[in-house]
């Protein structure tokens, strides 16, 4: 997966590349581009925690990976005036490593829990009354010996991240009082964060050009990103160094990336549902063996922008594409299928 520059996942955590995301990530509500409803929706509620002096609700935050999750909880932070601290649900192996990180804490602090469906369930257990009550409740030995100890918490606020709500526990779930799903980005919205992305690692890129990133960025600003360093190296290497649409497009050629931001594996699945299973359904099983893949990264990394630019199909007994597939792989549909289309 991590050799697909069309994966959302974050790229692999060398520090040149982590200082360079961190840099393109906006830290205010003004330079974040997109999901207007949910910035609008925060931000009252910054503003009316703020009022009351109280620290802001917890938050969680889901969707396809690199949409904007990390980046929305330090939006968040900064605009609370608020320190914030980062880890993720699989680095919180006991309930002490998570009493130490709760203890030192401080009032209005911000804890960000990413894969926050993967914490162990012991801990979800401990993290109930101290999300509720702003309590630690820890267990000081073993057997008959054994005695609670009840402490009290700095006023905090966490803000989870998931892809998939589905594996939350309800309890844990319920605690949040405000749950948001971040959406695929408009194409507009995209190209905006390409030409901001451009500005700041000063690179002259033209709208038309611009425009086709946005087009084969699969509406996801982490790989807008991701193909803006790549087509900015390809420039740099054949051009003079700016982007135009000439260049952008061989990059992106080059890169083997169609005008739908699908790649080589993505076609592949798709030819292969048609070809090997006339079109499906195919259960989710049977596509992760095509592609040598885990279940998990095919509902998290391939599914969801398929389905958003109406390539696949969920149906009860398994995945199908649709006539839009046919007609963008240059295949003729089945009878059956053309004669629904006509429909």
């Amino acid at each position: 997966m991590i050799d697909r520059i069309v994966n959302a996942a974050p790229e692999p955590e060398e520090p040149q590349e982590v200082e360079l995301e961190i840099t393109l990530r906006p830290h205010d509500f003004k330079s974040y581009i997109g999901q207007e409803r949910i910035k609008k929706n925060i931000q009252l509620a910054i503003d009316a925690a703020k009022k009351r002096g109280e620290p802001l609700d917890h938050v969680l935050l889901h969707g396809p990976p690199g949409l904007g999750k990390t980046t929305m909880a330090s939006v968040i932070a900064h605009e609370m005036g608020a320190q914030v601290r980062v880890t993720s649900g699989p680095a919180i192996e006991r309930p002490g490593d998570l009493a130490s990180l709760l203890t030192n804490l401080s009032d209005g602090d911000i804890l960000f829990i990413d894969e926050i469906h993967r914490l162990n369930r012991t801990v979800e257990e401990v993290l109930y009354s101290a999300m509720e009550d702003f309590k630690l409740d820890i267990m000081l030995g073993k057997g008959p010996s054994a005695r609670s100890l009840r402490l009290d918490l700095p006023k905090f606020t966490i803000i989870g991240a998931t892809t998939r709500t589905g594996e939350l526990a309800a309890p844990l779930r319920d605690r949040f009082g405000m749950i948001h799903r971040l959406e695929f980005y408009k194409p507009d919205e995209i190209r905006q964060i390409i030409e901001r992305a451009a500005k700041i690692l000063k690179v002259k890129i033209d709208k038309p050009a611009a425009t086709e990133l946005a087009q084969r960025s699969r509406l996801t600003p982490r790989i807008a990103n991701r193909l803006l360093k790549r087509v900015r190296d390809y420039a740099d290497v054949n051009g003079d160094g700016i982007i135009d649409t000439k260049l952008s497009h061989q990059a992106l050629d080059l890169l083997g990336i169609d005008e739908m931001g699908l790649d080589t594996t993505d076609l592949m699945l798709l030819a292969a549902i048609i070809e090997n299973y006339n079109g499906g359904p195919v259960g989710v099983e049977t596509l992760a063996a095509i592609t040598a893949e885990e279940r998990s990264t095919i509902e998290d990394f391939y599914e969801p922008y398929l389905l958003q630019i109406g390539l696949l199909e969920r149906t009860p007994r398994g995945r199908k594409v649709t006539h839009k597939t046919y007609k963008h792989l240059g295949k003729n549909p089945p009878a059956a299928s053309q004669q629904s289309s006509l429909l």
